[in-house]
């Protein structure tokens, strides 16, 4: 491969970058085909006992569990066999997903059926992201997240809705069917066809700060080897280094929002009596205000640094839980999910943005697998903590403000532990003592 066909910039890859913001965006639909009619029909259409909150969120536990370990293995997989092929996996692991719902006899399918969404998001997420960092420069990552995130989100946020008509149109099963099929299918596809391995970027970019280190230098964790273990990596994601343990708590907590919206927010609503269609649309504000605001929040941070984008963002997403128990109506449900949309929009690519920042490339990719283990293990933490909340209160508005609590503290917690580290605004100084 030339010089020329390795170099880093969103423009010099555009050809790349839009085939890997399609595959995100047709993650976003794989997930999004499950957003709004497999919970809100879980009692009608899939057998799931009337209050039982705790099943109803078995669901997306199932799915956080497993979509942080894949997320674990894709990060440390990639380095070793390449982005490309991790990809394809996660979409081969994909195909039975469709057919499982179509023919669940019972709720334990729909779960099963989630476990392997968990497989199918873990690898192809991953991947799409840590592509596009691979090939686009340090002062475009958040950026390069924001229209991650934007295709993604924007994914999930249609096909809650389309979902929502497809099921209108031909049945619940049917229509389920008949969307996810044709996402896996054309996703494997696009792959196949169009798709390059971005790992030969990821090792030309190492090789490049070997040759001769940016102006600006990275605040890197100090004391580590050029090429850690896993252990070393999870380490330093996890405790080691204060920012990257502050980064990946507050992406756990804010998990706890897209648990609620998933499980929670549907049942709450049809029990109110919004309809099929409206619950899409009131759901599908949350993903769209995240989705669209994140092409500007990612390049914002890019301009203004990643601290207070990430801190007020947990903030004002908490706050826009909050607000969804407080009044009634439908315009009340569109703006309170307008808002925490919009805090999520302000954390959810400059936290990853921040990881990127202070990993180097021979391990970033690993680095960024750990902190999406933590992330998505809150799908999990989350899905439990407020399904308890729920089922001891017996009514669902106690999971809101268990979410919103669980976000003001954990953003407090990243507001005293963390620190800017977009490397101009808050570049290393070589005499500084070790951050590890």
């Amino acid at each position: 491969m030339t010089v020329v066909s390795l170099q880093s910039g969103i423009r010099e890859n555009r050809g790349q970058v839009a085939h890997q913001l399609i595959q995100v965006t047709l993650v976003g639909f794989a997930i999004g085909m499950t957003r709004t009619v497999v919970p809100a029909l879980a009692e009608s259409e899939f057998g799931l006992e009337h209050g039982s909150f705790l099943l109803l969120a078995s669901f997306v536990v199932a799915f956080g569990a497993v979509k942080a370990v894949m997320n674990f293995v894709a990060g440390r997989w990639s380095e070793r066999i390449g982005r490309k092929r991790v990809l394809f996996w996660g979409w081969v692991v994909a195909l039975p997903i469709p057919v499982m719902i179509w023919a669940a006899p019972d709720w334990s399918w729909i779960v099963a059926a989630t476990v392997l969404l968990g497989v199918n998001q873990g690898l192809c997420w991953s991947m799409t992201q840590t592509a596009k960092l691979d090939i686009t420069r340090a002062e475009e990552r958040g950026l390069t997240m924001g229209l991650n995130e934007f295709s993604g989100y924007v994914g999930v946020a249609l096909a809650g809705i389309l979902t929502a008509y497809a099921a209108e149109a031909l049945g619940a099963r049917t229509g389920l069917l008949v969307f996810g099929m044709a996402v896996v299918l054309l996703a494997l596809v696009l792959t196949v066809v169009w798709v390059k391995d971005t790992l030969p970027w990821a090792k030309a970019e190492t090789a490049a700060h070997k040759a001769a280190p940016p102006k600006s230098l990275p605040r890197y964790p100090r004391g580590v080897s050029e090429h850690p273990t896993t252990g070393e990596i999870f380490a330093l994601m996890s405790w080691r280094d204060r920012r990257l343990f502050a980064i990946s708590q507050a992406g756990l907590v804010e998990k706890f929002v897209d648990a609620l919206v998933w499980a929670l927010f549907p049942v709450f609503l049809v029990s109110r009596g919004t309809s099929l269609t409206e619950v899409g649309w009131i759901v599908g504000t949350y993903g769209f205000v995240w989705g669209g605001s994140q092409l500007v929040t990612g390049r914002l941070s890019d301009k203004v640094g990643r601290f207070w984008p990430n801190v007020l963002g947990m903030w004002i997403c908490g706050a826009g839980v909050a607000m969804v128990v407080m009044g009634t109506g439908a315009l009340w449900w569109s703006v309170s999910a307008g808002v925490a949309g919009f805090g999520m929009a302000l954390l959810y690519p400059n936290l990853s943005a921040a990881v990127a920042d202070i990993t180097p490339p021979a391990w970033r990719g690993s680095a960024i697998g750990i902190y999406r283990f933590w992330r998505d293990l809150g799908y999990a933490i989350g899905a439990l903590g407020l399904g308890l909340a729920a089922t001891l209160t017996g009514a669902a508005d106690a999971a809101f403000w268990f979410v919103a609590v669980s976000m003001l503290i954990s953003g407090g917690l990243l507001f005293w532990f963390s620190e800017e580290t977009h490397p101009r605004l808050n570049p290393a100084d070589p005499s500084e003592p070790t951050h590890v």
